[in-house]
């Protein structure tokens, strides 16, 4: 009878807690119905958002999930709050950690420091033709924390992301057309006008050199050097025409200049011998 009566008493004691503790258990679960479709909509606006824009596709995916990660991380504490769980030592159990994880990885969190500023500053963007820390290629891949570039070789290249966001980034693609400047060396002897119609012949008659007012081809003399005249060939053309233009202008100009006569000398040293003998 004892242990019945003390059945009841715990019935009614914790049936009663219970009770007073449906309206506040529903509260909550009406906070997490409520803010979960928040997040969804928030959801829904940035990728509507993105999807009109001209944003790098990381940097939208970056975006998508700080902000997803981070609605529901406050969702969750409101609704252990409502729920009467002390906030504050676990807010201080996160921030303690937070710190902890942070000065094990400082080198990757410079990484993602620099790839943030990456994605947002936009020095650059898959497919463009860059040099960086002593390396050239094609961006292939922008990550949060390093960035991989396609050689000309046909090898990757990973470079992290703090390195590459505090030194110098060449970026050869973004301004669409580039500008050669070629030197090819004519002997003394040799007519520098003529050798400068043949080499300006040479890119006008070329499609693919642009040819604008202000992109005019020209060849000028560049110096005077020991054993020849340099002279620089200057043209402008598109970046995806760069290479191959520049690889026939090379060999076309010195064949033509062949033809012509026109000597393109070697290195040459002048050696006076002293004799010493009486």
């Amino acid at each position: 009878m004892d242990k019945l009566k003390d059945l009841d008493v715990y019935i009614e004691r914790y049936g009663a807690q219970l009770i007073d503790f449906i309206p506040t258990l529903l509260s909550a679960l009406l906070i997490l119905v409520l803010g979960w479709w928040f997040i969804k909509f928030v959801n829904r606006v940035i990728r509507k958002y993105f999807d009109g824009k001209d944003f790098d596709p990381t940097l939208y995916s970056f975006i998508k999930l700080l902000i997803d990660r981070s609605l529901k991380i406050l969702l969750f504490v409101l609704v252990i709050t409502q729920l009467g769980v002390e906030t504050a030592s676990l807010i201080a159990m996160i921030g303690a950690a937070t710190l902890a994880v942070g000065l094990a990885l400082q080198g990757s969190l410079a990484n993602f420091a620099g790839g943030i500023l990456i994605l947002i500053l936009r020095p650059f963007k898959v497919g463009d033709w860059i040099e960086a820390q002593s390396v050239s290629g094609t961006v292939s891949e922008i990550s949060i924390f390093n960035t991989r570039i396609t050689t000309f070789g046909n090898q990757i290249a990973i470079i992290p992301n703090g390195k590459l966001s505090n030194e110098k980034i060449v970026n050869y693609s973004i301004l669409g057309v580039r500008r050669e400047a070629l030197s090819f060396g004519i002997s003394y002897d040799s007519d520098i006008r003529k050798a400068k119609k043949i080499l300006l012949d040479l890119v006008n008659s070329q499609e693919k050199v642009l040819k604008d007012t202000d992109k005019t081809p020209m060849v000028a003399v560049a110096g005077l050097q020991d054993s020849y005249v340099e002279l620089t060939l200057r043209y402008w053309a598109k970046s995806e025409d760069f290479w191959a233009l520049r690889w026939y202008v090379l060999e076309e100009g010195k064949v033509r200049l062949d033809k012509a006569g026109i000597e393109i000398p070697f290195p040459q040293h002048t050696v006076h011998l002293k004799n010493n003998n009486k």
